[in-house]
Formats: structure tokens, sequence, C-alpha cells
């Protein structure tokens, strides 16, 4: 029998593949670009006759229905360890676990303490060597393949083939689905002043040849447009982002001065918008590879010049961080952000990068603090921080006293926030 001919003997439809799901599963799913979304957008008709379904499902493209059907109700159970927007909305109604986990630890978490049963993603068409491809992320879709009883690939011919650990046998898949829908795009997000004021300030640690790792959102963007005077840039990062694309293309990141993986951009997953995906196509400098190895904090500090950017919810004065909770209550997930704040703080000649607006709300709220909201989570302690910038400015913690960090996260904290934090800082004694 050919490849394709395999292919066609494995062919069913997406009501086929939802019918082979059973009480007691435990679901995981690619993700990002390979989340597979003809699915997950028909998994509540199961209502009727499943009991006990568990979906692990992390920064969802979409409000699926199963987050919300009544129908569901007491029959499936969410975890996640990233509570993004569309998870974020249905936080009260009971059926979500958040799983406190760092990236580098995700797949072997899962595998430990959930059996995965089944495993469902979109992938890219079959190659003519016989294998599909699980292009856009490499978060946890092999060690997922590796454990799962029953393997369902949604074929889109609109996702790319890239390089890296993303080629899988179609022997190891017992059965595709055809689709042709859109893949999961990110949008720019506008940069704001003080965004692009940020950005200037972060852009001033960044030298030529270093290796960098930038996350989601308008910061990074502020980040990268102020990048395009460096030369021989190297990348290894969890997420490749729209910005990065486009700073590979013009030649700024060409990877040249990497000590570990020279001369190839380093990824974990993909997110950005169609142009993104279109230059990633068949692209042999770019590298998908596992979030298991690429934030392995050994594997990121063994890039000299390693820099980290990203960003965080509250500051206190001593220089705890807190990226993933307003209070008690969970907002996101800590992410990569341990991972690369560690492995850059430990790369010869490292630099890890903490970078915030000074309030939000409006203006009404400093996220630097005297102290975390009570609550708050401790996602990076102050033991591994080293710069913390601003749009006032740039904040060296690495090697500084208490006092000294007192004093140099006041002074890029917002003007009229700095008299207030300077009496509670005295009052508390936090010399």
């Amino acid at each position: 029998m050919t490849h394709e001919e395999l292919f066609k003997s494995k062919l069913i439809t997406a009501e086929q593949a939802i019918s082979m799901i059973k009480s007691g599963d435990t679901i995981t799913c690619g993700q990002y670009g390979n989340e597979p979304r003809t699915i997950l957008r028909r998994l509540h008709t199961l209502a009727d006759r499943i009991d006990d379904l568990t979906v692990f499902c992390d920064n969802p493209s979409e409000d699926y229905p199963f987050f919300s059907d009544p129908a569901m109700e007491g029959k499936v159970k969410i975890l996640t360890s990233f509570m993004s927007g569309n998870i974020r909305k249905h936080h009260d109604n009971g059926r979500f676990g958040f799983v406190p986990v760092n990236l580098h630890s995700l797949s072997t978490t899962i595998v430990d303490n959930y059996k995965p049963d089944v495993f469902i993603a979109a992938v890219a068409p079959l190659d003519k060597y016989g294998y599909i491809c699980v292009s856009m992320s490499q978060m946890i879709e092999l060690a997922m393949m590796d454990h799962a009883e029953l393997i369902i690939c949604e074929v889109n011919p609109n996702i790319p083939h890239t390089h890296g650990t993303v080629r899988i046998p179609i022997e190891q898949v017992d059965y595709f689905i055809e689709t042709d829908g859109d893949i999961t795009t990110l949008p720019d997000t506008p940069v704001t002043e003080e965004q692009k004021a940020i950005g200037g300030y972060v852009a001033s640690l960044i030298n030529n040849g270093d290796t960098i790792q930038m996350g989601i959102g308008g910061m990074p963007n502020a980040v990268a447009a102020e990048l395009g005077c460096k030369k021989n840039l190297g990348v290894h990062t969890e997420m490749f982002g729209s910005a990065m694309g486009k700073l590979m293309a013009s030649g700024v990141i060409n990877n040249s001065r990497k000590n570990f993986h020279r001369g190839t951009t380093v990824a974990s997953f993909a997110w950005g918008d169609q142009g993104l995906y279109d230059y990633m196509d068949n692209n042999p400098m770019i590298e998908m590879l596992p979030v298991s190895y690429v934030n392995d904090p050994t594997n990121i500090a063994a890039n000299n010049n390693m820099v980290s950017v990203n960003t965080a919810l509250q500051i206190d004065l001593t220089g705890q961080v807190c990226s993933e909770s307003i209070g008690y209550r969970q907002y996101s997930g800590i992410g990569g952000a341990f991972d690369f704040t560690y492995g850059a703080y430990h790369s010869k000649g490292g630099r890890s990068i903490i970078a915030i607006n000074s309030t939000a709300k409006n203006g009404t709220i400093s996220r630097i603090q005297p102290f975390l909201n009570l609550g708050a989570v401790v996602s990076i302690p102050r033991t591994i921080v080293d710069y913390i910038v601003t749009e006032y400015g740039i904040a060296k913690l690495r090697g500084m006293s208490v006092r000294q960090r007192v004093d140099g996260l006041i002074s890029i904290a917002h003007p009229d926030f700095r008299d207030e934090l300077r009496f509670e800082a005295n009052k508390a004694m936090l010399w």
C-alpha cells in the first residue's frame, strides 16, 4: 500500500472521529496553528452520551461551545496552564482547573498526572515521504502522540510545512479528517507611546550578536521596532511571532553569532499573521523543537549573550515579580517567563529583562508596589531578577541590596506614585 493509499484508508468524518471519544477519556490537543478547531467546535455534541471527560486546553483560539454549553455541565472538566481570554471569561463556571507549571515541564506534567487517552491536532498535508507535519507547535505534541491510545489529525492545506521535530509518519496516526479552515492568527497589537519608550530602553540593553527571546503583545512589538539597527541577532524563543519574522526577513536576525544551534532560529511555537506563516513555509533556517528542550533553562543558558524580554502584571519594591495573577485571581499563567529569566540570568553574558508599563487602569494604579497584592503569585523570585524597564527608565537589580532595589524601582515608577512608594518603603524599613 502506498502512503497515499494508506492515508485514504484512514480518512473519516469529524462526526465519526467524535464518536470514538468515550466516557472517562482525557483529550489533549495540538496548540496554536495546530489547534484542531473542526473537532473542538463539535465536542459539545457528545453531551448526551459521555461522562467524566477531561480536556487539556491551553490558550484556545476560540470560545468553544463545550466551555459553557449547559448540556456539558458536570460532564467535562477542562484543565489549563494558561488562563487566556477565551478561558478567563468562564472562570467562575466551575469547569476549569488551573495547573501551575513552568512551560518546560508541561508535557511531563500531563503524562505523569493525567493519562492522555486521545490526542487530536491539525496538521499540514502528507508529504511525498509519507509524513504529516505538526508545523506550528512543538509544545506538547510529540509527547502526547507517544502516549495517547487514539490519535486523530485534521489535515489542513492552509497549514505550512516547517522544519524541526515536526514530521510524523503516517503509520503513527490512527485516523484523519480533511478540513480547509483558516488557522489561528494573532493580529499585531498596537504599540502605545509608553511602550515605544520602553522599547527604546530595552533595545539599549541588546547588543549586536545577542540571542533574544520575546513574548506576546504590544511590548515585544515595541522592542522589535527598535532593533532594526542591530546586526547578527540570534533567536532562541518559545514563541516565534510576526515581529521576529520581519526582523529575520530583513537580515537583522541571521543567527550567525549563536554558539548553540548556530545558523537557525529555534522556537517551540509560532503565532502571528499570515505573512509570518508564509515566511516559515519550508524555511530551513527555522527549527520548531519541543518546549521541553527549548525552554529547558540549561539549554537557554547554553546560548552565550542570551537576552530574555518578558512582561509582568506587578512588581514589588524588592524585585518580586507577579506575571500571572491579580491578587488571588488567576489571570494568565507563568508560561516560559521563569524558564527564560533563569536561563538568561545564567547565560555567559546574558541578561533578563522585565518590561512593563509603569501604571495600569488608565494611570490609576502603579504596577510597582511596595508589596505584591494579597494572594498574588510570585512568578519570578527576586533572586534571579536582573533588569526592570518602564517608560521612565531602567533599574538594574542583579547584585543590588534591598535599599538599592527600592531606590532603583522608585526612580522608574510613575512620578505620581513615587512619594507614596517612598513613604511605604520607609515605613516598612525596606533597607
